[in-house]
């Protein structure tokens, strides 16, 4: 349409041949930019009117930002102003109001008479099998070998031991024969004391003798296997000798339980007693040893408590060491006591290692842990019956001041309550 125009034009305007032909290139060349120039326009009446550049949306302050927005601030936000601030000269306690930790509250442990009487209702509530079983089973109408056949089998499930649970049962059944079953209590009661054994010597060696020229403290070295609470039981010890008004030193010679020296300084400190230690990890337990006794002579203590290592009582390595320990305190004088601590619950498995460390530091008395945790009292008859040494301590909880010195007639009585 547009070309036939054209031509049409060009035709009534009678122009020369060269005239023509080039008004014909020049028209086709710019029908193409008029068309441009057109669309141009029209678009641009579409495009709806919005904010200039410098008024658009902020993404993430005016809106939610989205895919290929910016969302943090424009380059060109106004900045804050570097400010300067005056410090005080010195930052300490007064200046940023924090309390200064002092030294820790010494405490007063309890007298040590009567703890045992104090925690009877505990003792009688965990060890019923060895007391109220045997009671209830002897109170029956008629005792037959059935019935002496359940009491053996009390016994024997009581730790009491195979041995000692068969002399028990027999002098059961004579006196009970002779006697009649009219004081059943008593006559258990007598029976079950005579079996704990009153006539060992329970008091622990812990008066200090005078050396050569020298003060010399008592020296008690705690041994056993680990996890009975060798190092809790030290710290425990230790109280019930400041209440009884002895000044004590403590040797942390466990040196390869990291927290060991350190749980027995807070032993220590709540006390009022030094502790001897290295701050070496894996240092020498037997140096240690021997300078906390050192300590103990320059200070003219009366007591040094040794703790050591827990060690498995298979391990010969181990054991040998226990016994280095033991000759090195040796240098500044006999060791007054080598306590063995021992798991009351692990029954007749703490008699293996009873044997063992026996064998190797000469044990000269028990402390019984975690008496309260168990049912099988009997284990008090069998470690004695099986070293020839007393129980001198048991543990009935973990309060503070719940180690308390043996009594075989309060224990039975704890028992039969």
């Amino acid at each position: 349409m547009l070309e036939t125009t054209t031509l049409d034009l060009l035709a009534a305007s009678a122009l020369s041949p060269d005239e023509t032909t080039w008004i014909v290139v020049a028209g086709a060349l710019g029908v193409p930019v008029v068309i441009g120039l057109v669309v141009g326009l029209l678009r641009r009446g579409r495009r709806p009117s919005g904010p200039t550049t410098d008024d658009r949306p902020r993404p993430g302050v005016d809106y939610a930002p989205g895919v290929g927005d910016d969302a943090g601030e424009p380059v060109d936000t106004p900045r804050r102003d570097v400010q300067t601030i005056e410090l005080p000269d010195a930052v300490g306690p007064d200046v940023l109001d924090v309390p200064v930790p002092g030294p820790p509250a010494v405490e007063t442990p309890d007298e040590v008479v009567g703890r045992l009487g104090r925690l009877r209702a505990r003792l009688a509530r965990s060890n019923n099998a060895l007391g109220k079983g045997l009671l209830a089973l002897l109170s029956r109408d008629t005792v037959d070998e059935a019935t002496w056949e359940e009491i053996e089998e009390t016994l024997i499930a009581a730790d009491l031991g195979t041995g000692p649970s068969l002399e028990l049962v027999e002098r059961l059944r004579s006196r009970l024969a002779a006697e009649g079953g009219g004081g059943v209590r008593a006559l258990l009661r007598s029976e079950l004391v005579r079996a704990v054994d009153p006539t060992f010597d329970r008091s622990l060696a812990v008066t200090p003798t005078p050396g050569e020229g020298a003060h010399r403290p008592a020296v008690v070295l705690v041994v056993g296997v680990n996890g009975v609470g060798k190092t809790t039981t030290v710290g425990k010890l230790a109280r019930v000798l400041v209440a009884q008004d002895k000044d004590v030193v403590l040797g942390a010679a466990d040196t390869f339980r990291a927290a060991a020296a350190e749980q027995l300084t807070t032993w220590g400190e709540r006390v009022g007693v030094p502790t001897v230690r290295s701050e070496v990890e894996g240092a020498d337990p037997a140096a240690v040893a021997f300078d906390a006794v050192k300590a103990g002579v320059d200070l003219e203590a009366d007591v040094v408590l040794v703790d050591t290592a827990g060690r498995l009582q298979n391990k010969r390595d181990l054991m040998d060491e226990l016994g280095k320990v033991k000759r090195v305190l040796e240098r500044h004088g006999p060791v007054d006591e080598v306590l063995l601590v021992l798991d009351a619950t692990t029954g007749q498995n703490g008699l293996t290692q009873a044997r063992v460390f026996a064998e190797a530091v000469a044990v000269t008395g028990i402390v019984l842990t975690k008496l309260d945790g168990t049912a099988k009292g009997g284990i008090v008859v069998a470690v004695q019956r099986e070293l020839g040494v007393p129980v001198k301590l048991v543990g009935l909880g973990e309060g503070a001041d719940d180690l308390a010195p043996f009594e075989a007639e309060a224990f039975v009585d704890a028992l039969l309550d």
